[in-house]
């Protein structure tokens, strides 16, 4: 069955993963026949994601978009429904963060921040649903973080804006469980991406991986649609990580 879906920041780390893994999961499940939709700011990442993924016979279609900008969003969204008809997952992915001492921190590290992972996945979250609600069917996954629960001290944007994302999933819930559509928490701790920068080799060793969310996520998607896995938490084995 051919199923739309929808992953921002694909070009890199987690939403990679997930794209990948979806595409994979084309060739192990002769029903399943994902259409998938990589947005993501660097059109060359995105380019390199969408061959991979067809190269395991998934359909790629790139956009480069930043969730920043509503009218991008827009765009995203209604491109999509015009080539592809509707949207069956939402994947919201794309989020940044600086790291500094409480002090240190400016507006411009607020306004990058919260226009990304909040305002950018706000709106699109918005008017995904809204389609997914209409046709009483979807499933949406929010890639939040163990920050959404913890706190740390050199990442208080980043956390409020990773709280403010788990209260919308807890709002959404609301509104979803009246018309079917499902609803997933993704809380990773430590995954080894680009968005750490350099990281000492002793530290990288004990971090997570991407694939190591990608899997779980795509195979919460496959479950009956009678079943919802609320929530998936990952962290090392060591325990979190406070850098």
């Amino acid at each position: 069955m051919k199923q739309v879906i929808m992953i921002t920041g694909a070009g890199k780390g987690i939403g990679k993963a997930i794209a990948l893994d979806f595409a994979r999961a084309a060739g192990k499940q002769s029903e399943f026949d994902p259409v998938l939709i990589l947005a993501s700011r660097t059109l060359s990442d995105l380019e390199s994601v969408a061959a991979e993924c067809q190269s395991y016979g998934a359909a790629a279609d790139i956009f480069q978009v930043d969730i920043a900008d509503t009218g991008q969003i827009d765009q995203l969204v209604n491109t999509t429904l015009e080539r592809h008809g509707t949207i069956d997952c939402l994947v919201n992915n794309a989020g940044v963060g600086r790291f500094k001492p409480l002090t240190e921190l400016t507006e411009e590290d607020f306004d990058y921040t919260m226009s990304i992972n909040l305002k950018g996945t706000f709106f699109l979250t918005q008017k995904v649903f809204a389609v997914m609600e209409e046709k009483r069917s979807g499933h949406i996954f929010f890639i939040t973080s163990i920050a959404a629960e913890t706190a740390f001290k050199s990442s208080s944007i980043y956390c409020m804006s990773k709280f403010g994302q788990k209260g919308l999933v807890e709002v959404l819930r609301l509104y979803a469980k009246t018309c079917n559509v499902r609803i997933t928490n993704v809380m990773p701790g430590a995954v080894y991406t680009p968005m750490w920068g350099e990281v000492p080799d002793a530290m990288k060793s004990v971090m997570m991986k991407p694939e190591d969310i990608s899997a779980p996520v795509v195979n919460a998607y496959l479950m009956p649609q009678r079943t919802s896995v609320e929530e998936l938490v990952f962290r090392p084995v060591c325990g979190d990580i406070n850098e």
